[in-house]
């Protein structure tokens, strides 16, 4: 299938859209779960258990749930239920899912790139996920980044002569060789791995691991063989025996959830968790250090519920504590965040009215985050502030392009602030009406 139409079938006309669009070529069905037309998971029809064991295996390898396979078994959405549930129960964390989430829709992208043609069918229907769940949904700028990625795919299987092919496949010997001639350690080439497990394995690309066992294909020691999916009874709920989880700063690199300069510290919603690496990446691992205590969040100034909320992303109390005395003359609650990934789960329970950034923490780029927030659906039309202590053209220029609404030296003065507050909220209140 041509990137551009793969591209195109992704670009849904109403941004409210939410539902599936089921591809089939005949031989597989794809199911791409979409909310608020942004794409949130790929589901192959050819096997969806392994991939899903796989995927969770490498980025999640502490994750459980106290859940039965037969809670499952009549659930048409059976991922991303266990993902929301993953949330809900603190098992997984926001950035980490997101990394898993682009792989997996990588993947299946990939395989219909290969496909000559597919038919499509759009249905509307309400996924049954939480709030928090939905916000893992790829932004416009995922999306292109995962289709440049597919692109070069492409290209490097066309390159190697697999057109046509794909790496569900399998590689099974079909005679003994000269051990001196395989690249692939023996135990991955027994017909019970798939290409894209190997290279999972092998923290390798999957086109460098097809590269390696083409010679052995040509000469019919080995095989490409189709391989079954597990049963569902054998999708995986918990930790049993962890993988060791490879780390090749090779592996799939463009495969990020942020930009590098954003570095989130640990979210309290999804409980402390202690920094692991994904490559060359740092972010919070998937389960609570032992004795570990999530961290509490920040209590939100008394105030009437009527009153409209500001939240504050500074991670300096004096700063914020003049915020807050600012804000509560002119009636306003306000919401303290000094850790923007701790702050994100409440930002998504509270929908702040306005929401006031600093663009220098000690543990992210206040840029970064604010495109981040801006490609989160809920956050897409906020009035974001960036407060920051330099005032020269490129730093306004920068504020901009990261999707802020105004920029303001700080520390404010009082009136300043409390105007262009009330600038921006009186322009929602008359878009709302």
């Amino acid at each position: 299938m041509d990137i551009k139409e793969l591209t195109k079938l992704l670009k849904l006309p109403n941004t409210q859209f939410e539902g599936h669009l089921v591809l089939n070529d005949h031989k597989t069905i794809w199911t791409l779960h979409f909310v608020q037309g942004r794409l949130i998971y790929a589901v192959d029809g050819l096997h969806p258990v392994r991939r899903w064991n796989r995927t969770l295996n490498e980025y999640f390898p502490k994750f459980h749930l106290d859940i039965q396979p037969a809670q499952i078994s009549d659930r048409q959405h059976w991922q991303l239920y266990l993902l929301d549930q993953g949330f809900k129960r603190q098992q997984l964390s926001l950035v980490r899912a997101k990394v898993m989430l682009r792989a997996v829709i990588q993947e299946c992208l990939f395989e219909l790139s290969q496909c000559a043609y597919a038919t499509s069918d759009w249905q509307q229907v309400e996924l049954p996920i939480s709030r928090f769940c939905r916000t893992i949904a790829l932004s416009p700028w995922e999306i292109q980044m995962t289709m440049n990625k597919v692109k070069d795919m492409q290209r490097e299987w066309k390159r190697l002569g697999m057109a046509g092919g794909n790496p569900t496949l399998s590689p099974t010997l079909k005679k003994p060789i000269d051990p001196q001639r395989l690249q692939v350690p023996h135990p991955y080439i027994t017909g019970k791995y798939t290409l894209w497990h190997i290279a999972s394995k092998l923290s390798k690309p999957v086109g460098e691991i097809t590269k390696s066992l083409l010679p052995l294909v040509q000469d019919e020691s080995l095989e490409l063989k189709t391989l079954s999916d597990l049963p569902l009874a054998a999708v995986r709920l918990s930790a049993t025996s962890p993988p060791v989880v490879q780390t090749n700063t090779q592996t799939n690199p463009s495969v990020v959830a942020m930009p590098q300069s954003f570095r989130p510290s640990p979210s309290s919603s999804i409980a402390a968790k202690p920094y692991e690496s994904i490559g060359s990446r740092t972010i919070p691992a998937a389960s609570p250090a032992p004795g570990a205590t999530p961290p509490k969040p920040e209590a939100i100034s008394p105030g009437n519920d009527n009153q409209p909320l500001i939240a504050c992303i500074d991670d300096s109390p004096v700063l914020a504590h003049s915020l807050k005395k600012i804000l509560a003359t002119g009636g306003y609650r306000t919401l303290i965040i000094q850790e923007p990934m701790q702050g994100f789960s409440q930002l998504i329970e509270h929908l702040p009215s306005l929401i006031l950034l600093d663009v220098m923490l000690p543990n992210a780029d206040g840029y970064n985050i604010c495109r981040f927030l801006r490609d989160t659906p809920v956050f897409k039309d906020t009035p974001i502030i960036i407060l920051t202590g330099r005032s020269k053209p490129v730093d306004r220029a920068r504020a901009s392009m990261a999707g802020a609404t105004e920029f303001l030296v700080k520390p404010p003065e009082a009136n300043e602030l409390l105007q262009m507050i009330h600038k921006h909220l009186r322009k929602d209140e008359k878009l709302s009406g």
